[in-house]
């Protein structure tokens, strides 16, 4: 049996009596509060209409294309810009609540990724954690993106990063390297330069850590046995080391000036030396996960966005776009779905998220 999609059409008419026959005076009917045009759609409709352009990652057009179809209506693609439009708008305070509250957490996650405003590269840059998502772009991708987006420069709490130069500028907060990111150069090294020993070790050492940390966790611990984190600061100098010794820098002559160029190999080993306390960090202090991946997700529909749609026409409406993935975000890390989201939205109620 084929499921039937039905239309209900409401229509209100305002009545203007009489109340008084000498003075001509009357009285109008007022119409509902939540009516403000000659024509326009209800809640439900349009919630669905915001999710399948933003959640859905679906077109204006396509967006047209499926309600037209299935409503068989004459729903216009201007009536649905329009509608991402004001719910955006009626976003604007709650989303600068979820900023505020990334601004005081204890820990947040940090990323960015490239994306196309007017056929020019910009990068969207997020700062979340397991409770909120804030997600802002710039036309920078590096120190003065973050400035712009504003986390970052407030910020006091412990940074997880992928070790990216720019956000070592921060030096007032705690920083916690990705070391997902640093498997993968590892790895990288390993598959491409069997030579170099020391790398698959160095990724040993990294997955050895992470196993100890979560049998640890498992057990109700907060913090590993010195005799572990003896074992892990002697074996992590050691392998830094023997990376030094198999990645010398490579000769120059004299005359010529500047410093020599190490080389991505040995600018990784450099970087692991450098940025030892930050790659540790996961296992001196259990609230520090082993990885970005919270960012890396919170940016992933970013990426799904634009390999459909290619770019955001205006810098206004990528901004529209964000501020309802942040709030859609953090509404799902509250246990709320999409739809529900946006639907207390368009109706007045986004802070619901915060109860």
């Amino acid at each position: 049996m084929d499921a039937v999609v039905t239309v209900n059409v409401t229509e209100h008419q305002a009545l203007e009596l009489p109340i008084c026959m000498r003075y001509g005076d009357t009285r109008r009917g007022a119409f509902p509060s939540d009516v403000k045009a000659a024509v326009q759609y209800g809640e439900n409709l349009q919630s669905l209409a915001v999710a399948l352009n933003t959640v859905g990652a679906v077109s204006i057009k396509r967006t047209h294309e499926i309600l037209s179809g299935v409503f068989n209506i004459p729903i216009a693609t201007g009536t649905i810009s329009s509608m991402v439009k004001r719910c955006a708008d009626s976003l604007s305070e709650t989303v600068g609540k979820i900023k505020d509250k990334m601004i005081g957490s204890a820990l947040g996650h940090f990323d960015e990724t490239g994306t196309r405003v007017d056929k020019k590269l910009w990068w969207v840059h997020d700062a979340s954690n397991c409770e909120y998502t804030y997600l802002d772009i710039s036309p920078k991708r590096g120190n003065a993106g973050m400035e712009q987006c504003g986390v970052l420069p407030e910020f006091k709490g412990i940074a997880m990063h992928d070790c990216w130069a720019s956000y070592w500028n921060y030096s007032d907060i705690q920083h916690a390297v990705c070391c997902a990111h640093l498997l993968r150069e590892l790895t990288g090294i390993d598959e491409n330069h069997p030579e170099q020993k020391w790398a698959s070790a160095f990724i040993d050492l990294l997955l050895e850590m992470k196993k100890v940390k979560d049998k640890a966790v498992e057990k109700g611990k907060d913090f590993l046995s010195y005799y572990h984190y003896h074992k892990f600061d002697k074996k992590y100098d050691e392998l830094i080391e023997q990376a030094r010794k198999e990645n010398p820098l490579p000769e120059t002559p004299e005359k010529k000036r500047g410093r020599k160029k190490k080389g991505k190999i040995l600018a990784l080993v450099e970087r692991l030396a450098n940025y030892k306390a930050s790659v540790c960090l996961f296992i001196h202090n259990f609230n520090v996960p082993f990885d970005n991946n919270q960012a890396e997700r919170d940016l992933w529909m970013i990426k799904v966005k634009t390999k459909v749609s290619g770019c955001f026409r205006t810098e206004g409406g990528a901004r529209d776009y964000l501020k309802i993935m942040s709030y859609v975000g953090t509404a799902y890390k509250q246990g709320y779905n999409a739809y529900e989201a946006i639907k207390n939205a368009i109706t007045g109620h986004p802070d619901f998220i915060f109860e």
